[in-house]
């Protein structure tokens, strides 16, 4: 780690999603999470790209899917994040509760994990997903957005994500290579018993801890699964500089590939997990003003000229809280 910059931790989460409409409600109606970003994926563009993130889209806040309604659904399972977990400020999880109710989402019995309590639950897809109550700190650099969640309860940011690994110890190395250092070991409570949790810290306030399990249950790639865990390299030079070191553990990152909200460079660690290096810019309000960020279908530059055919060919979705949207067409 001599040249390189340590991780802040995680920039964004990439999932897979079934019906795209249900996957904009759950997580901007009922999660209170701001579509920040409506966009196409670049490698499908016949797919959908969602980002919900907090208010600005701050670098560690954004969960993305890929709505592949033709997919069959996933399995969790070793070689993949069985669990992604966000931070809401301390004392908001009975609230989360009765909202959970009111909207008719499951969820499970809490549990006690590193002294934090945690609200485990699932999202339309099956996705597992985490609350995990924390003390928010005046100067934390997450922006809430309350149009449907009030600050005091609104979710802050990512907290951690938990790996299922058949052997932990290669992973492990990538994870110290990447910055992270072991931050305590318990026993698993909430997902599989007996085993012991492995945590580590990253630099940073938001996104900062891995959770590493051992496990050799078998996943499957599909709804409700994670597609890939992306962490944050600030500059083009610490991602040059991350993609140099993670070579020397005898992987074979791609070379910078241009997101336009984030240059991106991925890998697939020893225990199957496919992991991005994001630049922390040049952010999501790089193609659309901060306040109509999400409001329209942007494509990337070289799809704007396929826009007709592109959305022709998307399904039709209502943006919650939004008027019918309006295309550049």
């Amino acid at each position: 780690m001599a040249d390189t910059t340590p991780t802040p931790g995680i920039h964004h989460v990439t999932c897979i999603a079934g019906d795209p409409q249900a996957n904009l409600d759950f997580w901007v109606e009922t999660l209170g999470l701001r579509l920040v970003k409506r966009s196409i994926n670049q490698d499908d563009p016949g797919t959908y790209h969602f980002f919900f993130a907090d208010a600005e889209g701050t670098p560690g806040t954004s969960i993305t899917f890929f709505p592949w309604e033709d997919m069959a659904d996933g399995t969790v399972g070793s070689g993949q994040v069985s669990r992604t977990a966000f931070r809401v400020p301390e004392g908001s999880l009975d609230y989360w509760a009765d909202r959970f109710d009111e909207h008719g989402v499951d969820y499970d019995e809490r549990v006690e994990r590193f002294g934090e309590t945690v609200l485990p639950f699932q999202d339309p897809d099956g996705l597992p997903v985490e609350l995990v109550a924390v003390d928010i700190p005046d100067d934390d650099p997450t922006v809430p957005w309350t149009e449907q969640v009030p600050a005091a309860h609104a979710i802050r940011g990512f907290h951690s994500v938990t790996l299922w690994l058949v052997d932990p110890e290669p992973t492990v190395e990538v994870l110290r290579t990447l910055g992270l250092e072991e931050a305590g070991t318990e026993q698993a409570q909430g997902d599989t018993p007996g085993d012991e949790r492995t945590r580590f810290a990253a630099s940073g306030p938001v996104g900062t801890y891995v959770d590493v399990l051992p496990t050799v249950r078998s996943g499957r790639q599909g709804h409700g699964t994670v597609h890939h865990v992306a962490f944050q390299t600030p500059t083009d030079a610490d991602q040059a500089a991350m993609r140099k070191a993670v070579r020397t553990l005898g992987q074979s990152p791609t070379r910078p590939i241009d997101r336009h909200w984030f240059r991106s460079v991925y890998f697939r660690e020893p225990g199957g997990v496919l992991v991005e290096l994001a630049t922390s810019g040049p952010g999501y309000t790089s193609d659309e003003p901060l306040d109509d960020l999400g409001g329209r279908l942007v494509l990337p530059g070289e799809f704007t000229d396929q826009r007709e055919r592109i959305e022709a060919g998307l399904t039709d979705v209502r943006i919650p809280g939004a008027e019918p949207a309006e295309t550049d067409g």
